[in-house]
């Protein structure tokens, strides 16, 4: 399965990647319980909450509120990329994280629930390119690197099938299809929401 990414909730993917989207961490059972993790306002919380809940609507609603104050706002668009896939508006949801990207390229999770979108449609390139910058990124990103693994096994099957499709009487390639196949079978998962804190800028120099 690709690497359960990050901000991502999203997940039943068809596929054996796991997309930065595993079950989202247990989130407050009320805005007068403890207070968030740093970074996150009680609003992002309750939205997130609402999510893992299942009410991506209302999750929805949440988020447009909170981007309509900070359209910039990292963890916001993260969850709304989140939300949209959860919703199949794939499109819509890479284009969200794909944004977050170039706007945030230190963050590993973006790159990653980007990945498993690519891997799902096929662009094992591009899916391989995503991981290895999160992983670049943040190097003990475990969901980075089983997703890596998955993006791997895909391209290694894609192989396999060209060698048989070649040579029909190749009994090592088709036996190492069936094995490869067998990962295929793997429920994906993909990253859940959770603080995103940009790395503040450094401040410019002074001029001598």
């Amino acid at each position: 399965m690709i690497a359960r990414g990050v901000l991502i909730l999203v997940v039943l993917l068809t596929f054996g990647i796991a997309i930065a989207q595993q079950p989202p961490p247990p989130s407050p059972s009320s805005v007068t319980g403890p207070p968030p993790p740093p970074g996150v306002t009680p609003e992002l919380a309750e939205a997130t909450r609402l999510l893992h809940d299942g009410q991506n609507a209302a999750a929805l609603a949440k988020i447009d509120a909170i981007l309509a104050k900070d359209a910039k706002n990292p963890q916001a668009r993260f969850l709304r990329g989140v939300v949209l896939n959860d919703d199949g508006e794939i499109d819509d949801a890479a284009a969200m994280f794909e944004g977050l990207t170039e706007d945030y390229p230190e963050l590993p999770e973006p790159h990653n629930n980007l990945a498993v979108i690519w891997a799902q449609q096929g662009k094992y390139d591009k899916a391989r390119t995503a991981l290895e910058t999160a992983l670049a990124a943040r190097p003990d990103y475990a969901i980075a690197h089983e997703n890596l693994g998955d993006v791997y096994s895909r391209m290694a099957g894609a192989q396999y099938e060209q060698a048989i499709s070649l040579d029909k009487a190749d009994k090592s390639a088709q036996a190492k299809l069936v094995i490869v196949r067998e990962l295929y079978a793997v429920t994906p998962s993909i990253s859940p929401p959770k603080p995103v804190v940009p790395k503040p800028k450094a401040a410019p120099k002074a001029k001598k």
